[in-house]
């Protein structure tokens, strides 16, 4: 079997088949609609598939607090005065254990929904990944779903303590819960004694609004009173193993990944064992950690038994800056020369649901601007990388949804539609699309790029004067047969440059043929465009 570079299509399903024309800001469910699974017909994922994708991250798919009101089947109401938007947070889950039942075309029928989703996707040729959420919880976590036998977080732990290494959290002892900010909501007011520390890290009952208020942080042995862990050769933790127990339910269920949210902020000890113990079970399961501190990639790595990592304070910063104008070209680099032993395991991208949409005021404002990062970003190395949905169509982000407001993003709070999905695509977005698919398409078509080595062109053409590293990046990918090089253009004109091709690529590569010496090639390279021409040997 061929070796394959992971193409990722993340998709927020509660936005991706909403329809509706007419959305109203802080709307309801039943004002504004909602996707559901269904809208993941095999018609669609054919089409996702067919744009070079081979893995699709379902966001947000477990059951979270929100303002909706399910009681009718079985599931507790959430207090409306901790969840942020009327749809609340996916961050926020309430129920490790359930589908969201938003998502549902029969609320009581939702896991075999789900189930039915799965084999659709696999039927595809699309692998499936979703969402684990191990550092924090809705405060009003509650599992009406869990399989018997299990037992719920929270059921026995011990509340007058601040820490015990066997309670699920972390308890602010004879304190309520009272944030400096009013938790009214239409005259009720919500109570919680003895207060939870909250899911960033904060041990106050008194959270303020920027904290993530409407989650509790779980404890996962650390006692943060010490600034000590308690290791795994001790004992299991309770967490450790509800935590592992959530991890096999789902890839019982056919799960082939977990994109692991905030995982730096959970024991890199967890890690490695919870990790280890399903791949035991289950050896091709992927694991992707959101992790922000470079410090500790390596660690999560080889201890923590992760497959990738997010490459977001790396390269994509970097990319984000060239586009903006405020970093030169020529400092890509530096990107990957700062994980360059680790570089398969990054994940790249260009957006996500935390980052603001290329398209947007906040951002470069034209989508066609950062067609030269999303070559880089995508060819640079054998690493998978990653699109949002609505990236390839220009999507801007510019609506004021809700809670979210109008920030850059779209709203992961609120029940909305999005105008790249919901409005006649016009041209310029068919444009793009067609280039963000002969890209994808390429990532897998070209041996080069899928499995090939990777050379840095950057420091034999720093003085080329037919060359401008401060808005050009070149290097070559090589696989056997096939040499290519790659020239991106982040400049708003088009450009003629001869890039010199140095001898020790050649012998770098293995290529024994010739071109042998120093020599130069010519590229013509539009505006905020890219060249990946073959060169010949």
């Amino acid at each position: 079997m061929e070796k394959e570079k992971i193409i990722i299509y993340q998709v927020l399903p509660r936005l991706f088949g909403n329809r509706n024309p007419y959305p109203v800001p802080n709307g309801n469910v039943k004002e504004n609609g909602c996707g559901k699974l269904s809208d993941f017909t095999d018609k669609v994922l054919k089409e996702i598939k067919k744009m070079g994708f081979n893995h699709i991250w379902y966001t947000g798919l477990l059951e979270h607090a929100t303002q909706t009101d399910y009681s009718a089947w079985g599931i507790r109401k959430d207090h409306p005065a901790i969840i942020k938007g009327k749809a609340g947070s996916p961050y926020a889950v309430k129920d490790y254990y359930d589908i969201d039942p938003d998502l549902a075309d029969d609320v009581s029928n939702r896991m075999s929904e789900f189930e039915a989703l799965i084999l659709r996707t696999h039927r595809a040729g699309l692998k499936v990944i979703i969402d684990f959420v191990p550092n924090h919880v809705a405060r009003e976590y509650f599992s009406d779903a869990k399989p018997e036998g299990i037992e719920d977080l929270g059921a026995s732990d011990d509340k007058h303590v601040t820490f015990d290494p066997d309670n699920n959290f972390y308890y602010i002892p004879e304190q309520t819960f009272d944030p400096d900010f009013c938790l009214d909501e239409n005259g009720t007011f919500y109570k919680e004694y003895p207060a939870k520390a909250t899911g960033n890290d904060c041990f106050s009952a008194h959270p303020s609004r920027d904290d993530w208020y409407e989650t509790v942080k779980l404890n996962y042995g650390f006692n943060y009173l010490k600034n000590e862990q308690m290791k795994e050769s001790s004992f299991i933790l309770s967490t450790w193993k509800k935590m592992l127990n959530i991890l096999l339910f789902w890839a019982d269920k056919g799960v082939d990944g977990f994109r692991c949210d905030m995982a730096e902020m959970v024991p890199v000890e967890f890690w490695s064992y919870a990790v280890s113990m399903v791949k035991e079970r289950y050896p091709d399961i992927e694991f992707i950690a959101e992790i922000y501190n470079p410090q500790q990639y390596r660690n999560y790595l080889r201890y923590g038994r992760f497959d990738y990592l997010y490459d977001k304070v790396g390269l994509y910063d970097t990319l984000r800056s060239i586009i903006t104008g405020s970093q030169p070209a020529k400092a890509i680099t530096y990107c990957w020369q700062s994980v360059d032993d680790i570089q398969s395991c990054m994940l790249n991208f260009l957006e996500n649901h935390d980052e603001q949409r290329i398209a947007s005021n906040f951002f470069a404002g034209n989508p066609l601007k950062a067609l030269p990062a999303l070559v880089v970003s995508a060819t640079l190395n054998t690493n998978p990388f990653m699109v949002y949905f609505g990236q390839e169509l220009g999507e801007q982000g510019m609506d004021a949804e809700g809670f979210s407001g109008c920030d850059g993003r779209t709203s992961i709070f609120d029940y909305w539609s999005i105008p790249s999905f919901r409005n006649k695509l016009s041209d310029t977005q068919k444009k793009l699309r067609r280039y963000y698919t002969k890209i994808l398409q390429l990532c897998n078509q070209s041996k080069a790029i899928r499995e090939g080595k990777f050379y840095d062109l950057m420091y034999v053409n720093l003085s080329n004067e037919h060359f401008n590293p401060d808005k050009q990046y070149a290097y070559l990918r090589h696989h056997e047969d096939e040499l290519l090089l790659i020239v991106a253009n982040f400049d708003d004109k088009e450009v003629n440059v001869n890039v010199f091709l140095p001898t020790h690529a050649f012998e770098t590569f293995g290529i024994e043929k010739t071109p042998i010496k120093d020599s130069y090639f010519p590229a013509h390279v539009k505006a905020y465009d890219a060249a990946i021409l073959t060169v010949n040997f």
